[in-house]
Protein backbone atom coordinates (compact mmCIF):
# COMPACT_ATOMS: atom_id res chain seq x y z
CA UNK A 1 0.00 0.00 0.00
CA UNK A 2 2.57 2.86 0.63
CA UNK A 3 3.87 2.21 -2.91
CA UNK A 4 0.92 4.12 -3.75
CA UNK A 5 2.33 7.42 -2.18
CA UNK A 6 5.34 7.12 -4.22
CA UNK A 7 3.24 7.32 -7.88
CA UNK A 8 3.10 10.16 -10.58
CA UNK A 9 -0.33 10.43 -9.19
CA UNK A 10 0.04 10.69 -5.74
CA UNK A 11 2.89 13.86 -6.30
CA UNK A 12 0.00 15.44 -8.90
CA UNK A 13 -2.62 15.10 -5.54
CA UNK A 14 -0.64 16.43 -3.76
CA UNK A 15 0.19 19.85 -6.12
CA UNK A 16 -3.50 20.14 -7.05
CA UNK A 17 -4.34 19.42 -3.36
CA UNK A 18 -1.58 22.00 -2.33
CA UNK A 19 -3.37 24.53 -4.67
CA UNK A 20 -6.79 23.84 -2.93
CA UNK A 21 -5.40 23.93 0.69
CA UNK A 22 -3.95 27.77 -0.50
CA UNK A 23 -7.49 28.41 -1.41
CA UNK A 24 -9.02 26.73 1.66
CA UNK A 25 -6.33 28.65 4.07
CA UNK A 26 -6.89 32.03 2.00
CA UNK A 27 -11.08 31.95 2.38
CA UNK A 28 -10.65 30.98 5.85
CA UNK A 29 -8.87 34.32 6.32
CA UNK A 30 -11.82 36.02 4.42
CA UNK A 31 -14.56 34.08 5.94
CA UNK A 32 -13.43 34.49 9.57
CA UNK A 33 -13.63 38.27 8.79
CA UNK A 34 -17.74 37.38 8.93
CA UNK A 35 -18.12 34.94 11.66
CA UNK A 36 -16.48 32.82 13.96
CA UNK A 37 -13.41 30.71 13.51
CA UNK A 38 -15.26 27.50 13.72
CA UNK A 39 -17.62 28.34 10.70
CA UNK A 40 -15.14 30.02 8.67
CA UNK A 41 -12.97 26.34 8.96
CA UNK A 42 -15.90 25.04 7.05
CA UNK A 43 -17.18 27.43 4.82
CA UNK A 44 -13.26 27.60 3.80
CA UNK A 45 -13.02 23.73 3.52
CA UNK A 46 -16.46 23.48 1.25
CA UNK A 47 -14.21 26.22 -0.82
CA UNK A 48 -11.15 24.62 -1.32
CA UNK A 49 -13.64 21.00 -1.69
CA UNK A 50 -14.85 22.46 -4.68
CA UNK A 51 -11.45 23.77 -5.91
CA UNK A 52 -9.84 19.87 -5.10
CA UNK A 53 -12.70 17.90 -7.28
CA UNK A 54 -12.38 20.20 -9.93
CA UNK A 55 -8.50 20.19 -10.00
CA UNK A 56 -8.22 16.19 -9.48
CA UNK A 57 -11.01 15.54 -11.54
CA UNK A 58 -9.02 17.55 -14.30
CA UNK A 59 -5.39 16.76 -13.86
CA UNK A 60 -4.97 13.33 -11.60
CA UNK A 61 -7.71 11.09 -12.07
CA UNK A 62 -7.92 11.58 -15.39
CA UNK A 63 -9.09 7.94 -16.89
CA UNK A 64 -11.80 7.81 -14.43
CA UNK A 65 -14.75 5.57 -15.23
CA UNK A 66 -16.97 7.03 -13.07
CA UNK A 67 -20.10 9.61 -14.27
CA UNK A 68 -19.62 13.43 -13.28
CA UNK A 69 -22.28 13.05 -11.13
CA UNK A 70 -20.97 9.78 -9.26
CA UNK A 71 -17.53 10.82 -8.62
CA UNK A 72 -19.10 14.01 -7.11
CA UNK A 73 -21.23 12.25 -4.38
CA UNK A 74 -18.53 9.81 -3.40
CA UNK A 75 -15.79 12.98 -3.32
CA UNK A 76 -18.14 14.86 -1.36
CA UNK A 77 -18.79 11.42 1.10
CA UNK A 78 -14.42 11.43 1.11
CA UNK A 79 -14.28 15.45 1.98
CA UNK A 80 -17.35 15.14 4.87
CA UNK A 81 -14.93 12.37 6.55
CA UNK A 82 -11.36 14.67 5.98
CA UNK A 83 -13.55 18.03 6.77
CA UNK A 84 -14.27 16.51 10.44
CA UNK A 85 -11.02 15.44 10.53
CA UNK A 86 -9.90 18.90 9.60
CA UNK A 87 -12.39 20.81 12.22
CA UNK A 88 -10.92 18.53 14.84
CA UNK A 89 -7.63 19.07 14.34
CA UNK A 90 -7.80 22.74 13.93
CA UNK A 91 -10.11 23.46 16.87
CA UNK A 92 -7.88 21.36 19.06
CA UNK A 93 -4.81 23.15 17.70
CA UNK A 94 -6.51 26.54 17.89
CA UNK A 95 -7.96 25.94 21.36
CA UNK A 96 -5.90 23.28 23.25
CA UNK A 97 -2.77 22.77 21.94
CA UNK A 98 -0.92 26.12 20.66
CA UNK A 99 -2.18 27.81 23.28
CA UNK A 100 -0.68 25.21 26.25
CA UNK A 101 2.57 26.20 24.34
CA UNK A 102 2.50 29.95 24.57
CA UNK A 103 1.41 30.38 21.29
CA UNK A 104 -1.01 33.36 20.56
CA UNK A 105 0.27 35.13 17.80
CA UNK A 106 -1.34 33.59 14.10
CA UNK A 107 -2.43 30.70 16.27
CA UNK A 108 -5.67 30.72 14.09
CA UNK A 109 -3.76 30.49 10.88
CA UNK A 110 -0.74 27.82 12.28
CA UNK A 111 -3.90 26.15 13.74
CA UNK A 112 -5.79 25.70 10.22
CA UNK A 113 -2.49 24.90 8.35
CA UNK A 114 -2.35 21.73 10.45
CA UNK A 115 -5.88 21.11 10.18
CA UNK A 116 -5.68 21.42 6.14
CA UNK A 117 -2.52 19.00 5.90
CA UNK A 118 -3.95 16.11 7.93
CA UNK A 119 -6.10 14.22 6.17
CA UNK A 120 -3.85 14.30 2.94
CA UNK A 121 -3.44 10.42 2.76
CA UNK A 122 -6.77 9.30 4.22
CA UNK A 123 -8.40 11.16 1.08
CA UNK A 124 -5.94 10.24 -1.23
CA UNK A 125 -7.11 6.54 -0.94
CA UNK A 126 -10.53 7.76 -0.50
CA UNK A 127 -10.50 9.41 -3.96
CA UNK A 128 -8.16 6.89 -5.69
CA UNK A 129 -10.85 3.87 -4.52
CA UNK A 130 -13.80 5.76 -4.31
CA UNK A 131 -14.15 9.06 -5.75
CA UNK A 132 -12.72 8.46 -8.91
CA UNK A 133 -12.30 4.63 -8.87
Amino acid sequence: MIHQFFSKQFISFLITGGIAATVNFLSRIFYNQYCSFSSAVIFAYLTGMVSAFVLARLFVFKSTSQSLKRSAVFFTLVNVIAALQTWIISMGFNYYVLPAFGVDQYAAEIASAIGIAFPVFTSYLGHKRWSFK
